[in-house]
């Protein structure tokens, strides 16, 4: 069997998906380096200068892009970004992109035709923000609160994320791919919280505030302004029922069905009580 002798870099490795993907690579002994702005490698969307020493000698990027391919910078980052890493001969990019997002999928056409052998991996909401993200708060304190009404997800585990970016890295028949991931079903928040009451045996609930309550709470707990920016986005512009319905890029990349939101809160059950797994 060849050895795999190919350099890998990932964007954003302290990320949810990037953490995964950089543990997984590295898990299967394969040269891997991690980039972010605290990283082993510096690496700093802000800071242009970083990116090409980031990128010398490697042939493999995951590419994820922060806070969101929605804000206005990340067309012209991306751009120059892919322009970047041709003439540092890369030979693959897997984007990380956002179901329903206009802009974000701008970003996916420059990838597409950057001249760099792509995949594109265009998920829907991540189950892990109510594990390790700004909304692990709600769940603890018992009311998850949030400026939306009936609106369906079909939410997406981002070990299933993970799975298939890194099968996109090491595969070429992946190449030339968009998978759009999300989980099996369609689920409210209100729908999320009886899971967790279900699953947890103690009472989650579901509340929805207005735009501005969700604002100002973010900004007295000093989350990042470019955060607060994307969530606003997302909160107003995209939980608009354009993603109400349930997408096969898991099944079509993997061959398995995606994780289901209620088998998510079982694995992590003892995590959400304050123990340890």
């Amino acid at each position: 069997m060849k050895q795999n002798t190919n350099k890998y870099l990932i964007i954003g490795a302290t990320g949810k998906t990037g953490a995964r993907v950089y543990n997984k690579l590295n898990e299967l002994g394969l040269n891997v380096k991690g980039a972010n702005r605290q990283g082993e490698i510096h690496f700093d969307w802000r800071a242009p200068e970083t990116w090409a020493a980031a990128l010398m000698g490697i042939d493999s990027v995951y590419l994820t892009y922060y806070p969101d391919l929605a804000i206005p910078e990340a067309p012209e980052d991306i751009a120059k970004f892919c322009a970047l890493a041709k003439i540092k001969g890369v030979k693959h990019i897997t984007l990380l992109s956002g179901r329903g997002e206009p802009a974000a999928q701008v970003c996916e056409e420059i990838v597409q035709k950057s001249g760099i052998s792509w995949t594109v991996v265009r998920a829907s909401w991540f189950n892990q923000n109510f594990s390790e993200g700004m909304f692990r708060a709600f769940v603890d304190a018992g009311t998850i609160a949030l400026p939306v009404g009936a609106i369906t997800e079909p939410f997406i585990d981002v070990e299933d994320i993970c799975d298939v970016v890194v099968a996109s890295l090491l595969d070429t028949r992946h190449s030339g791919n968009l998978y759009e991931v999300t989980g099996p079903e369609l689920l409210s928040f209100v729908q999320l919280a009886d899971i967790f009451t279900e699953e947890l045996h103690r009472s989650v609930d579901f509340v929805q505030i207005s735009h501005a309550a969700f604002g100002a709470n973010l900004q007295h707990n000093n989350v990042d302004p470019k955060a607060i920016e994307m969530l606003t986005y997302l909160f107003t512009e995209v939980l608009d029922g354009r993603n109400e319905f349930i997408a096969d890029g898991v099944e079509r990349a993997l061959g398995r069905p995606a994780r289901r939101f209620k088998e998510f809160v079982s694995a992590n059950r003892l995590a959400f009580l304050g123990g340890s797994q």
